[in-house]
């Protein structure tokens, strides 16, 4: 599924808890905002392209609107706004089982004075025949005539949507808008997995996941990677509940970004929706080329970020360690920490180690060259000739014991290197590390992890 720029966007806005995820998933036709019955699941912007009898449109869900509330749901509601600003039609999700609230008719007032944008009120939660007198109430809204939906059940979706492409723009008016428009810069950046300034294939596109710990400013380093706060960033661990991609030009060409949730260890993760955002993390992982691990400087290497580490590591992803909130430590507290890293995940080579301010934004230059270098080894592949060369050398500096000999060897696969050994008998595991390690050094992959597939010959 590819996102331009230039299709129209339609927003879901609303109070929390009135099932705007589920709507969200509903149309996109699958399971891709965390839907839970509980207010402030969904607190960053998602987006999807969508399409409808031969009509592509964007669809951004958004964050419950709860103004007036603490920081973080201040956050959340600005980043609702903010969708709104920029949507050509708005969907308002009210609850037909709760009626009209004030928080439902202060979102309504909103959305009146914020411009001439056609505007449907969906009223969901209207699960049978029997409830469809419900909608009536929310005529008192100033919004148009409601329309009856259930998001859990699907009844009346393709009525909104067919209500939603009559209301979107002409291909004539997006041209017109699309021409206006100033040329994208260097900086600029486009959504998901396709889009401008991108041009080729969505799964060209490297991905770069953000994971960590929860509250170690994985967030707030996405926001300053990307040019714009997308993610909500806030202090109190789980502000990110699912996982959030942009695709950003770059001087090693377009990466994908993707936040992640932060991962506490298993016993805490004991909400739903909380166990929802660690596989979706998990998953990020195992589709990404590259992993930005976020460790607390503060905080220094803990268990849960070795366990991380391991995670990422057995995934046959590389490892870009990330030391955040650099500017909060003196002179001898970053010697411990760099002597931490080195002691706590020295199994993962020689992976690169930046320290870095994701509020400031110092030392965040750096990551873009070290994850090209990162990616390039990921990807690379190798001339079945310099393989062989590589591993007849390491035979002659080093023998494997007992007779056992690689009599061919050639490259499997990339993302990761995978290598496949051709042998005449058993070769131990000690000196497949060795060769391992001879193929990284000779073939000049750096720290991306590299897998070795023997094959005895008969």
């Amino acid at each position: 599924m590819t996102t331009s720029s230039a299709l129209p966007l339609v927003a879901v806005m609303g109070r929390p808890y009135v099932g705007k995820a589920t709507r969200f998933n509903r149309i996109v036709g699958r399971r891709v905002a965390i839907g839970e019955e509980r207010p402030g699941v969904t607190r960053d912007r998602k987006e999807l392209e969508v399409e409808w009898l031969g009509r592509s449109f964007r669809l951004v869900d958004t964050g419950g609107w709860m103004p007036g509330g603490d920081q973080l749901d201040e956050k959340v509601s600005r980043q609702s706004e903010q969708a709104m600003a920029e949507a050509d039609v708005v969907l308002l999700v009210v609850d037909g089982t709760v009626g009209v609230t004030e928080e439902d008719a202060r979102v309504a007032e909103l959305l009146r004075r914020g411009g001439d944008r056609p505007t449907f009120v969906v009223v969901n939660k209207i699960d049978s025949a029997q409830r469809e007198g419900l909608i009536w109430e929310f005529l008192s809204l100033g919004l148009g005539d409601p329309l009856p939906l259930s998001a859990l059940h699907g009844h009346h979706t393709g009525d909104l949507l067919d209500a939603v492409i009559a209301a979107l723009p002409s291909d004539e008016e997006l041209a017109a808008r699309e021409a206006e428009a100033p040329e994208p810069t260097e900086s600029s950046f486009v959504l998901d997995d396709d889009g401008r300034p991108w041009s080729g294939p969505p799964g060209d596109v490297p991905a770069v996941a953000l994971i960590g710990r929860p509250n170690v400013g994985k967030s707030t380093l996405f926001n300053r990677l990307i040019g714009e706060d997308r993610a909500v960033v806030h202090d109190m661990p789980g502000t990110t509940r699912d996982t959030v991609d942009t695709i950003v030009e770059t001087e090693e060409g377009p990466l994908r970004f993707v936040d992640t949730a932060g991962m506490r260890r298993r016993a805490r993760v004991d909400e739903g929706t909380e166990y929802y955002s660690v596989v979706r993390a998990l998953q990020a992982v195992a589709d990404a080329d590259v992993a930005l691990l976020v460790i607390d400087g503060t905080v220094g290497v803990t268990h849960q970020d070795q366990r991380l580490a391991e995670r990422v590591d057995a995934a046959g992803c590389p490892i870009v360690v990330v030391l955040n909130k650099w500017e909060l430590l003196d002179q001898v507290d970053k010697s411990d920490v760099r002597h931490d890293v080195g002691e706590k995940l020295h199994f993962l080579g020689e992976a690169p180690v930046l320290s870095i301010s994701a509020l400031s934004g110092k030392g965040v230059g750096r990551l873009i060259p070290a994850l090209g270098v990162a990616i390039d080894a990921y990807q690379r592949r190798v001339p079945t000739k310099k393989v062989n060369d590589v591993v007849q050398r390491a035979q002659q500096a080093h023998p494997a014991p007992g007779g056992a000999r690689v009599l061919y060897a050639t490259q499997g696969a990339a993302h990761p290197p995978t290598f496949t050994l051709f042998v005449n008998r058993e070769v131990p595991r000690t000196w497949l590390r060795y060769l391992e390690n001879q193929l990284r050094e000779g073939l000049d992959l750096g720290a991306t992890p590299v897998k070795l597939r023997v094959r005895k010959r008969n």
